[in-house]
C-alpha cells in the first residue's frame, strides 16, 4: 500500500457507540493480514499513528484515534475451521458474536461467554476481554481462547497459547488493541442441548436485597440484576429486578433441534406484532430526562413487584442474552449529546457501601443514571484485568451538552469513591479514567510491565488510540 495514507479521500467522521465523542480519522478496512503489515511498515516510515477497531461498540474512546489511521476489521470476518464434534472454531477477528452463534448453534454449541449485544467482533471482544452474565462461573471470553496469532507492529507474527508466548497471550487479550492485531483466533465453544433457558424473575426492594440475591444465585448458569438508579432513601435505594437462568439439560427440551435452529432464535421486529422496533427509540427519547426516567423506573419496578414477581418461564438463548439488541439504535434516544457508561468492579465486602454511595452521589449531583446493571465476578490473570471477587455496577448517563463539564467532574468524583472501595474499571466502557487512577487500580508494577512490553513489540509507538493517550500518556 504505497503513497500517502493521510489523504482527504480517506477522512471519516468517527463516533463512539454512545455518540458522545466525535473525531476525524483516516479509515482503512483491510481484508487480509498482508495489508495490515503494509500499513504498519508505512506508519513506521511516515510516523503516523494507528488505532484498531472492531464493530465500534465501545462506549468510550477505545477505538478512536483522532487525526490518525483507524483500521476497521469487519471485512476480515472469515470462519477458518469448525469442528462440530469438539466445538473448536478458528476464525478471523472481524467475525461478530452474531456470526459466531449463527454458525455453531445448529450443531449444539454456544459461546461460554457472551456480552449483552451480538454486534461486537470477536477481536474487539478479546481486546477488551469481555464478560457476560456468568463471569463468576465461566470467567471472561479470553479464558476460552485456545490459541491465537497476532501481528505485532514490529513486523513479527506470533502464535500464542496459555503456555506458549504466555506474556503476549495474557496481555494482547485485554490489551485494547495496543500491542498487536489478532489475525486468527481458536476458541472453545460450550455444548448446549437446547436453544432455550429456564429463567426466573423477581423484584428486590433495595440494593442489599439485589446483592444478596445475586450472590445466592451463583448456583444458576446466569445471574443479573437490573437497578432503578433513580430510587432514593435507605429502604428503596438500588431496588430492582433479578433474572437468573439455567441451561436445559439433555432430554428436557422435547424439540431441541427446532429451538437450536438460528431462524427460531431471531428477535422479533415488532412489539406485540404491531409497533415496529425501528421507531421505538424515538418514543424512548421523550422520556429520557430525570423526571421521565424516575416515572418509567417506578412503573417498571411496581409492575415487576406485582404482576411479574417470582415468575418462571422459558426464553431463547438469544432473547435472554442480547437484551441490548431488542430495540435497534436505542442509544440514539439519548439525544445529540449521546451517552457514556460508567462501570465499576468492587470487592464483595465493600460493594454495598461503595455502590450505595455512587447512587446517592449521582442523585445529589442531579445527574442520575437512567439504567443500572449489577453482575457477579471473579478475578482473572489478564494484564488489564477489570474483575474482582465481587460485583460490578454499570450505569448509563445522558450527556447533556450544557452539562458535559459537570458530568465529567462527577465521574472523576466517582473514580475516587470506587478506589476507596478497592475497586477496578473496564476500559471498554470508560470515558473518565486518568493516568493516576489507572495506576492506582492496575498497580504501578502492571503499568510498568505493559509499557515495557509495548516498547518491545511496538518500538515506534505505532498503535495508539485516544484512550491510550488519555490513560497512559
Amino acid at each position: 500500500m504505497a503513497g500517502n495514507m493521510l489523504t482527504k479521500e480517506r477522512l471519516y467522521k468517527m463516533e463512539n457507540f454512545g455518540h458522545s465523542i466525535e473525531k476525524p480519522v483516516y479509515l482503512y478496512r483491510p481484508t487480509h493480514t498482508e495489508q495490515v503489515a503494509d500499513i504498519f511498515q508505512q506508519a513506521t516510515k511516515e510516523g503516523f499513528r494507528v488505532g484498531l477497531r472492531g464493530a465500534g461498540r465501545s462506549y468510550g474512546d477505545a477505538a478512536i484515534t483522532g487525526g490518525g489511521v483507524v483500521l476497521d476489521f469487519t471485512r476480515m470476518n472469515r470462519i477458518l475451521a469448525w469442528n462440530p464434534e469438539t466445538g473448536v472454531i478458528k476464525m478471523e477477528p472481524g467475525v461478530t458474536i452474531e456470526q459466531l452463534w449463527r454458525y455453531t448453534m445448529e450443531d449444539g454449541w454456544w459461546s461460554p461467554v457472551m456480552p449483552g449485544t451480538m454486534r461486537p467482533t470477536i477481536g474487539g471482544c478479546l481486546g477488551a476481554n469481555v464478560h457476560g452474565k456468568n463471569n463468576w462461573k465461566q470467567g471472561t471470553m479470553g479464558e476460552h481462547v485456545l490459541e491465537f496469532s497476532v501481528l505485532l507492529p514490529n513486523g513479527k507474527e506470533k502464535v500464542c497459547t496459555p503456555e506458549k508466548n504466555k506474556d503476549l497471550f495474557y496481555s494482547v487479550i485485554s490489551g485494547m488493541g495496543l500491542l498487536g492485531v489478532l489475525t486468527s483466533i481458536t476458541y472453545q465453544m460450550k455444548r448446549v442441548y437446547s436453544g432455550s433457558l429456564e429463567v426466573k424473575a423477581w423484584a428486590e426492594p433495595n440494593l442489599t436485597g439485589v446483592l444478596r440475591a445475586i450472590d445466592e444465585g451463583k448456583d444458576e448458569d446466569y445471574d443479573v440484576g437490573w437497578l432503578d438508579s433513580t430510587a432514593r432513601g435507605r429502604r428503596s435505594l438500588g431496588r430492582g429486578q433479578m433474572h437468573t437462568a439455567r441451561y436445559l439439560k439433555e432430554g428436557e427440551d422435547p424439540y431441541p433441534y427446532q429451538t437450536l435452529l438460528p431462524m427460531n432464535q431471531d428477535l422479533p421486529d415488532t412489539i406485540m406484532g404491531i409497533v415496529p422496533k425501528s421507531i421505538v427509540w424515538r418514543f424512548m427519547k421523550l422520556g429520557l430526562f430525570n423526571l421521565g426516567a424516575w416515572a418509567a423506573n417506578l412503573a417498571k419496578y411496581t409492575m415487576n413487584r406485582t404482576i411479574g414477581n417470582h415468575k418462571t418461564y422459558i426464553q431463547s438463548l438469544v432473547a435472554f442474552t442480547f437484551l441490548l439488541d431488542y430495540v435497534p439504535n436505542w442509544e440514539l434516544a439519548y439525544g445529540r449529546g449521546g451517552l457514556i457508561q460508567y462501570q465499576s468492579f468492587v470487592p464483595k465486602d465493600t460493594a454495598e457501601d461503595t455502590f450505595g454511595e455512587i447512587l446517592r452521589h449521582t442523585q445529589r449531583r442531579g445527574l442520575p443514571s437512567y439504567l443500572g446493571v449489577v453482575k457477579r465476578h471473579r478475578p482473572d490473570h489478564f494484564m488489564f484485568s477489570h474483575a474482582v471477587d465481587g460485583f460490578s455496577l454499570a450505569l448509563d448517563f445522558k450527556v447533556p451538552p450544557r452539562k458535559r463539564a459537570k458530568l465529567a467532574k462527577m465521574t472523576h468524583e466517582l473514580n475516587q469513591i470506587v478506589l476507596e472501595g478497592g475497586g477496578r474499571f473496564y476500559f471498554a466502557k470508560d470515558s473518565a479514567l486518568t493516568p493516576d487512577v489507572v495506576e492506582a487500580y492496575l498497580g504501578g508494577e502492571t503499568v510498568a510491565e505493559f509499557k515495557k512490553l509495548k516498547a518491545k513489540v511496538d518500538p515506534n509507538g505505532i498503535l495508539q488510540t485516544d484512550l491510550y493517550r488519555r490513560c497512559f500518556r
